[in-house]
């Protein structure tokens, strides 16, 4: 049993002093996680055969320990002090992955997109250069420190960059979105303010309980609405619903459901950014542009709607943003909104 358990340790310990040697190394002394797995595969196929050929059970048992206890350890993927524990460790080190810009780099105010023309138009619009092309993640951050982030669609992305916002602590977050007009007073071309959203894509659930009401910060909405008077938009306001289906438009029973919600729009980002948003104390808020009228005939967006609706409302909408969050960061006034 002694010598069984002595032979284990020793093979352990010159297979990761070799792992030590041969495998490269950062400039941190850190081991490549994937030249690690692939050095690693082969060990534990070599190790399962020496245990299936040297039919000792205390020997088997000895080696399952010590592959456990040191094979993850003890090639230390990552040193000691680089180590993430908190929240705030992981935000800081994973928003600069997802969104190739530096933490320090994204300015006070954010405006948030899931579409590639209004980060396009706002690069062209200040001169401003794109980081992150290629990755998850785009921004754009303008002279007078106002970042943009094309975060993609869906809810769960939308949690994701609101969550590594988390990092910089952004003074206020506004979504540039689109929505689906439900009512016939939110025709397409129609600006939306919500004051509140229904939770129907289920990520927020994660976040807080089902029964905390999804809600943008009142006084950045009141911007945005000022912002709205100053470009004479008759704008709307209501509830939104978001969902996580983008193909529903279909389904008649969940018409049905809507029209019995009376809600005026739906999406797929709102109530989760509202959420997120308040979860991690982010003053937030949205101003949609309704792109189709899903529930009337021949209203379901289309391809060539869809490029008439950009052709025809996108320079304005992303206009009224940038002034919004401008004149936030003008005027210096404080936008926290109180926990509820």
């Amino acid at each position: 049993m002694v010598l069984a358990g002595k032979v284990a340790h020793q093979l352990m310990f010159v297979i990761v002093w070799l792992a030590r040697i041969w495998l490269p190394h950062s400039n941190d002394d850190r081991i490549d996680p994937v030249i690690c797995f692939r050095f690693m595969q082969p060990v534990k196929t070599f190790l399962i055969s020496l245990m299936n050929t040297w039919n000792s059970s205390c020997f088997q048992r000895h080696l399952k320990e010590c592959w456990c206890s040191h094979s993850h350890q003890t090639l230390n993927f990552l040193p000691r002090d680089k180590l993430m524990h908190s929240k705030d460790e992981i935000t800081r080190d994973w928003l600069p992955r997802y969104t190739g810009t530096e933490v320090g780099d994204f300015g006070d105010n954010i405006l948030l997109t899931n579409f590639d023309i209004y980060l396009r138009k706002f690069a062209e619009r200040f001169g401003s250069s794109i980081q992150g092309e290629g990755g998850p993640m785009q921004t754009c951050t303008n002279y007078e420190g106002l970042t943009i982030v094309n975060f993609g669609i869906g809810s769960a992305n939308a949690a994701t960059i609101m969550d590594l916002l988390s990092a910089c602590q952004p003074r206020g977050v506004l979504f540039l979105g689109k929505c689906g007009g439900l009512k016939r007073s939110t025709e397409i071309g129609r600006f939306i303010l919500p004051i509140a959203a229904i939770r129907g894509e289920g990520t927020s659930d994660d976040y807080l309980p089902p029964e905390v009401p999804a809600l943008p910060s009142f006084k950045l909405h009141k911007f945005v609405s000022d912002t709205l008077i100053q470009y004479e938009q008759e704008y709307r306001t209501g509830v939104i619903y978001t969902t996580n289906r983008r193909v529903w438009e279909w389904d008649r029973a969940f018409h049905k459901r809507l029209t019995r919600l009376s809600v005026i729009g739906i999406d797929m980002e709102t109530a989760t950014l509202f959420i997120v948003g308040h979860a991690n104390k982010i003053s937030r808020g949205a101003l949609l542009l309704v792109s189709d009228m899903p529930l009337m005939p021949d209203g379901i967006k289309t391809q060539e709607m869809d490029r008439q609706v950009s052709a025809k409302f996108v320079d304005l909408h992303l206009e009224m943003g940038i002034r919004a969050m401008t004149e936030i960061g003008e005027k210096g006034e404080e936008i926290k909104h109180f926990g509820y």
